[in-house]
């Protein structure tokens, strides 16, 4: 007799990962073994510290919760919908849960024992790599990252490269250190005792001022340069490249090649100005192979024509679809994508620059604009970009500008040829009106803030998103000091923002019905960028440029800087930095599938699984939409 629950839970499993790599056969013997439990909003299905159950979970309907709390503060990790499995961790560790789950909603979640489980994907190396990766998906913070590292030393052994690109790096925890007053002699001795290649100098308090390497020491004392009595200050490269502890591997080999160094200092808070923890040095990376992160980048950096160039970076496409495919971390993801996309920009405007007749007559600093200036362009997009140069007397703007507007012709072309489409609305470099000198710009930047309309408005957002991407940074930080000192002026400008931010209403009409396009190519089509991504993207601008906050510009860490400083509305904005994430991944996704931007979707083509998915990422987007509302008085601003 047949089993007709189990064959309706064959048929909801054969549609997710990675059960649709099972034969019907196979997944049959695991159905009928598989508890169907019913949650209630707030039911609790495990806690931390519990001991491990014998199952792990799969989402039939509904979301779960799995936080973990601190202080008394309750910390979401991650919000599991239809489709979504958790509850691996514990099974491969052996270990007690690090997480609470329970229900965000009513729903259903089907147990698979994992007895049964693995008894029949045993010898199935597919199944065991998603095994290992699924939960790694959760370490959006250094609170799981550490777990994730762990997991995938011990158990994903010379299996995927890819995975170990994301273990956490593991770097020296006790660095051997002299102090600035130490002699070049002392610091050698230390480094001969201990058989290690380089020496850190740090000051009273432990902070890290330079670094000492047996190649300064072949080069700046053997040669004789400087007596081995020397002062370690002398010789010492200084100021150091800083990071925070809990970097993966591919964060520390993609900072080695970015500043072409050897080692990078761990440091308390990962910057100069805290203690040094420990040191990562290039022997402590596993060099990857392949289509990797390291190897694009050192492809990039090597390239002396566009051809090599374009083929790099649609290798950096190659690595995309396979980190979407392993269910790698979205953050992760965006991280790798967004160095490549620096970097290819980088390595076009020194080849640029190398076909222009001069050397440039002043500094200047290249901005990207929207997407990659905020660090979340995956797929390739039009090209948005600025360049802002240092102030010259008047005599000589015209002839300064003409220089760097040639300049940006040759880039903009090259970066047209690699993929990425020119402007159509012209915000590019090559437009005299957004290549200016500095003083330009910061009039520009105050004529929109104190005399807003729309046109103001809709540049700026785009050009509040901006990145230096090559040049000279103190351009970039005046200009950035000027426009927060010009917001403070006026709220204004804080409500025109707004208002554009509130202007695309939720996603969702009557009766939960998806709003799509109603006339045009697009008719039937639904816009995920303009109706779910950008009002997001909107809403983290506002917020985050109200509380004067500098150097934050990607949508989801804003949300997650806003959490942090606004306690009393931290489920807001980590859900909503959440939603963004899902969002973003799933637009991803279906530019991948169809070979496109993934902007206009054909909601025809959706299981009803991924409509509910969708529909889930947008109440946030309500939430963030009525805080506006109230917070800038906008219910009554036309």
């Amino acid at each position: 007799m047949k089993n007709s629950i189990a064959e309706r839970v064959v048929d909801f499993l054969n549609g997710y990962p990675p059960f649709y790599m099972l034969s019907n056969k196979t997944l049959l013997e695991i159905a009928t073994e598989v508890t169907i439990i019913y949650l209630e909003k707030g039911d609790t299905l495990f806690k931390k510290d519990d001991t491990c159950h014998n199952n792990f979970y799969i989402v039939r309907d509904g979301a779960i919760n799995l936080y973990y709390t601190h202080d008394g503060v309750k910390n979401i990790m991650n919000i599991h919908d239809t489709g979504d499995v958790f509850g691996l961790r514990p099974l491969i560790t052996k270990e007690p849960y690090k997480l609470t789950a329970t229900a965000n909603e009513e729903s259903i979640v089907y147990a698979i024992p994992i007895a049964v489980f693995q008894s029949v994907t045993d010898y199935n190396t597919q199944i065991q790599k998603y095994l290992i990766t699924a939960f790694a998906s959760n370490a959006y913070d250094p609170y799981s990252a550490e777990i994730a590292g762990k997991i995938f030393v011990d158990y994903l052994p010379n299996k995927s490269q890819d995975m170990v690109n994301f273990q956490t790096a593991n770097y020296t925890k006790s660095p051997i250190i002299c102090t600035m007053e130490s002699s070049l002699k002392e610091a050698a001795k230390k480094m001969s005792t201990h058989k290690i290649g380089c020496i850190v100098v740090v000051d009273n308090e432990k902070k890290p001022v330079g670094i000492i390497t047996n190649s300064d020491i072949k080069n700046k004392i053997a040669t004789g340069l400087f007596p081995i009595e020397t002062p370690v200050t002398d010789i010492m490269s200084s100021p150091v490249i800083t990071e925070k502890k809990g970097l993966t591997i591919a964060d520390g080999q993609m900072q080695m090649i970015k500043h072409s160094i050897g080692h990078l200092c761990i440091t308390k808070d990962g910057t100069v100005n805290s203690k040094l923890i420990g040191v990562l040095t290039h022997h402590d990376v596993l060099v990857t192979l392949g289509n990797s992160p390291t190897v694009i980048l050192k492809e990039i950096k090597r390239a002396k024509r566009t051809k090599k160039l374009r083929a790099a970076r649609l290798k950096g496409n190659s690595l995309l679809k396979s980190y979407i495919e392993q269910n790698i971390p979205i953050s992760h993801i965006i991280n790798v994508i967004s160095q490549i996309n620096d970097a290819v920009t980088v390595r076009v405007i020194e080849l640029a620059l190398k076909k222009m007749p001069t050397v440039p007559p002043v500094a200047f600093s290249w901005l990207a604009l929207g997407s990659q200036g905020r660090k979340e362009q995956l797929l390739f997009t039009d090209q948005d970009h600025a360049l802002v140069f240092e102030d010259v007397p008047k005599e000589h703007y015209e002839e300064t500008q003409n220089y760097f507007l040639q300049l940006a012709k040759l880039v903009t072309k090259s970066l047209n040829k690699i993929g990425f489409e020119y402007c159509k609305a012209d915000m590019m470099a090559s437009n005299p009106e957004w290549c200016k000198s500095l003083t330009a710009w910061k009039t520009q930047f105050k004529n929109w803030i104190l005399k807003p309309d729309e046109k103001a408005v809709l540049l700026s957002s785009i050009f509040f998103d901006y990145n230096c991407v090559y040049g000279n940074k103190q351009l970039v930080n005046d200009l950035t000091d000027t426009i927060f000192a010009t917001l403070e002026e006026t709220n204004l400008f804080y409500k025109f923002l707004g208002r554009d931010a509130i202007k695309s209403p939720s996603p969702l009409g009557f009766f939960k019905q998806f709003l799509v396009e109603q006339n045009g190519d697009q008719k039937e089509l639904f816009n995920i960028k303009s109706r779910a991504l950008m009002p997001l993207i909107d809403a983290a601008r506002l917020l985050i440029l109200s509380k004067q906050i500098k150097g934050v510009n990607n949508t989801s860490e804003r949300f997650e800087k806003l959490a942090e400083l606004e306690p009393q509305n931290k489920e807001l904005h980590e859900s909503c930095s959440y939603a963004f994430k899902a969002l973003s991944k799933f637009k991803t996704k279906q530019g991948l599938l169809h070979g496109n931007s993934g902007k206009f979707i054909d909601l025809e083509t959706l299981t009803k699984e991924e409509k509910l998915k969708l529909r889930r990422c947008f109440k946030p987007i309500q939430k963030i939409q009525e805080t506006l509302k109230i917070r800038f008085d906008l219910k009554n601003f036309i």
